[in-house]
């Protein structure tokens, strides 16, 4: 890959990433909200974009992280991905724990809560499969973490489009998109479901 190409895909990124996180920032909202609130609220910014990372990661899509070394990163981001999502709950927990505990129990009336609350398990569920890859096997394990991250993705994207907060519209539908396509381009190049289709047949 030239040179060029390699640092217009990392500005990209870059891009991507950043500047959800600088809107979210200059938010006028964020002069009400309490510090622990705000914390919870980056925590979920940061998490909705380690989404878009991970599946460029696991690809190997990104230039000077090859698919074996991106996969290893892939394992560290993952783990900052579901300690993001544990001091955004947790921070949320504090701020308000009635309204947490609804969320938890499916019983909340905003919609963007429960569609967040499923990406939290979601997230939960895709680490655990990572901690007991050789138990399942290839076969299997790939199935079982490709459809849970589907899930986290999808889910994680309706949660952050259905909130009114700090983040603003255009940005946080952008990164969305992008981590959706990303995770769907990196499903089809990696024939996550290849071993079971060549089976039922």
């Amino acid at each position: 890959m030239k040179p060029a190409t390699s640092t217009l895909i990392w500005l990209a990124l870059t891009l991507a990433v950043t500047v959800p996180i600088a809107v979210a920032a200059r938010s006028p909202l964020l002069a009400w909200r309490e510090p622990v609130y705000i914390a919870a609220g980056f925590a979920g910014v940061f998490a909705m974009a380690l989404l878009l990372v991970q599946p460029l990661l696991a690809g190997g899509y990104l230039p000077g992280l090859p698919a074996r070394r991106g996969r290893r990163v892939h394992r560290i981001v993952g783990a900052g991905l579901v300690l993001a999502v544990i001091v955004h709950v947790a921070g949320l927990w504090i701020t308000s724990p009635p309204d947490v505990i609804d969320v938890l129990l499916f019983r909340s009336p905003t919609p963007f809560s429960l569609w967040g609350v499923i990406a939290m398990w979601g997230v939960f569920a895709a680490a655990f499969l990572s901690l007991v890859r050789r138990r399942l096997g290839v076969r299997v394990w790939r199935i079982a973490h490709t459809s849970v991250v589907g899930i986290v993705v999808a889910t994680s994207a309706v949660h952050a489009i259905l909130i009114q907060g700090t983040m603003g519209t255009v940005s946080k539908t952008v990164l969305c998109v992008l981590a959706i396509v990303a995770t769907g381009k990196v499903i089809i190049d990696l024939k996550a479901w290849k071993h079971l289709l060549r089976k039922r047949g």
